[in-house]
């Protein structure tokens, strides 16, 4: 099945045309199809779309069904994007985070071991003020998230119904 078929067959299936029955092993294919940076913008439309959850919500999810190596590299994402000083700001702004301060290192990378310490609830509130200091985090979390398709299966159909309308091209 060509690219836009297949594309084209997802959309339909996630939005409700057609059975979902089979719309994680077509994701699955069109993943493996189209390049990262693709499905970064499909997920940066799905983080940012008023059809999905709210984005702190949306990464929590991501972050809950990670591995320990992916939830380290998301944290340590998260704090390059904020820049130096920006973690420990935010922190301070939004209480400590339930002591995520006596987790995260001030100025280093968060390992996976202290990542399985950060509960999804803490990501989604960093995650939230992050994107209010700085927007540019949902692309960040959708270049992350990309390298990691098998995830963002997780955020359900409604999700990969946008995130399929974005990436696939229109039908002539």
């Amino acid at each position: 099945m060509a690219l836009l078929e297949t594309l084209t067959d997802l959309a339909g299936k996630v939005t409700g045309k057609t059975p979902v029955a089979d719309v994680s092993s077509t994701f699955d294919h069109v993943s493996r199809t189209v390049p990262p940076s693709t499905l970064a913008e499909g997920l940066t439309h799905a983080f940012q779309s008023e059809k999905t959850p709210p984005f702190g919500d949306m990464v929590s999810n991501l972050f809950n069904q990670s591995n320990p190596d992916q939830k380290a590299g998301l944290l340590n994402n998260l704090m390059g994007a904020l820049g130096p000083g920006g973690v420990s700001s935010l922190l301070a702004a939004a209480g400590g985070l339930g002591g995520l301060a006596n987790i995260l290192p001030a100025g280093g990378s968060v390992t996976p071991t202290q990542a399985q310490q950060v509960s999804p609830e803490q990501v989604r509130v960093l995650a939230e003020q992050a994107e209010k200091k700085n927007p540019s985090i949902v692309n960040m979390a959708a270049n992350f998230y990309a390298q990691h398709p098998t995830l963002v299966k997780s955020l359900g159909a409604g999700a990969l119904a946008l995130l399929v309308s974005k990436i696939s091209p229109p039908r002539s």
